[in-house]
């Protein structure tokens, strides 16, 4: 995995992290909600990573690049949360 790749994807997470938690401490009558809702986009990414990487396994790929398949669902929703979050 590209390095800028990695670092990119560890500042757009904390962001996420960050601005979510901001909105959940100024509504906390919707955090139950919110929170179930991220921790199913959070399994949805994991499992299509895993058959992502799977996939990618029986193909005989090596190992960069089963784990980028790995790492690809994940990516693409923090990127897409950020995006959301930062238009406001």
């Amino acid at each position: 995995m590209n390095p800028f790749t990695t670092v990119t994807l560890a500042w757009q997470t904390a962001l996420v992290f960050s601005l979510r938690s901001f909105e959940l401490w100024t509504e906390p009558h919707a955090a139950q909600a919110r929170l179930t809702g991220y921790a199913l986009e959070k399994q949805k990414a994991f499992t299509a990573g895993a058959m992502a990487a799977g996939a990618a396994m029986l193909a005989g790929q090596m190992a960069p690049a089963v784990m980028q398949a790995a790492m690809a669902p994940a990516h693409r929703r923090v990127q897409a949360n950020a995006r959301k979050l930062m238009r406001g």
